[in-house]
């Protein structure tokens, strides 16, 4: 069904899932605000296309969550184009593996910005806009909020953080504003190099043997959204990953 003139921002829309779910929001109708933090060739790219596709139906935002961000001036521009946002989608997030001996406090503080407090001010400025409409926010959060992932620990212990600002924004949004989450397992493999045997024993403990892709995201995305009778929840789209957990 094609939501005319509703508006989603997407952080982290440059690539992978995040670009996915921009595209797929747009062909459904949607008018697309897209954050990046350093990919701007791709980002105006994509901005372009959806443009081209659709006059005027798509903007887009830099800024850097390890950076000081003025984001009343985000819910400004958007206000200023779109009159109203009626969707969040907080996908940004760093994610590299972090050895205790390799602990820093400048990956503790990358870790900790992109997955919590990157995605809690953007919420914060953007509820204003999501209470005028009745909207909603999706945060990307991780099976491994739950059960750590060994050699990660700063990126668990961020996404469990992650995983509690959508129960805690979903009690203080309420009633006007509902938060829920995704938990992606294997979703795309790493951009890092995995070597072949680690991704079989990733596979051999997936319920389903085999990865999922952004399509299954973007799914669970619009029944959160068409679902106005769920709020605080976390639903795992990890082909049953969290049974082996």
């Amino acid at each position: 069904m094609a939501e005319i003139n509703k508006v989603m921002l997407v952080t982290g829309a440059a690539q992978r899932i995040g670009a996915y779910i921009a595209r797929s929001a747009h062909a459904n109708g949607y008018h697309m605000v897209l954050h990046y933090r350093s990919s701007s060739a791709q980002t105006q790219d994509l901005q372009q296309q959806l443009n081209q596709i659709r006059t005027d139906s798509c903007i887009s935002f830099q800024a850097d969550f390890n950076q000081e961000t003025d984001f009343s001036e985000l819910a400004g521009l958007i206000q200023s184009q779109f009159g109203r946002l009626d969707v969040v989608v907080n996908n940004a997030s760093d994610f590299f593996p972090t050895d205790i001996e390799d602990i820093t406090p400048e990956n503790y503080d990358k870790l900790f910005n992109s997955n919590v407090r990157g995605p809690l001010f953007v919420s914060k400025a953007c509820y204003p806009l999501l209470k005028e409409s009745k909207g909603c926010i999706i945060n990307m959060v991780d099976i491994h909020a739950d059960k750590p992932l060994k050699k990660y620990p700063l990126y668990s212990m961020a996404k469990s953080a992650n995983k509690m600002m959508v129960q805690s924004l979903a009690r203080e949004f309420a009633p006007d504003v509902r938060v829920n989450g995704i938990s992606p397992g294997c979703i795309i493999w790493p951009e890092q190099d995995m070597p072949g045997y680690e991704k079989e024993d990733i596979l051999d403990r997936i319920a389903l043997q085999k990865t999922g892709s952004p399509q299954n995201i973007y799914h669970t995305i619009k029944y959160l959204i068409s679902n106005d009778y769920i709020t605080g929840q976390i639903i795992p789209v990890d082909g049953g990953r969290s049974l082996f957990m």
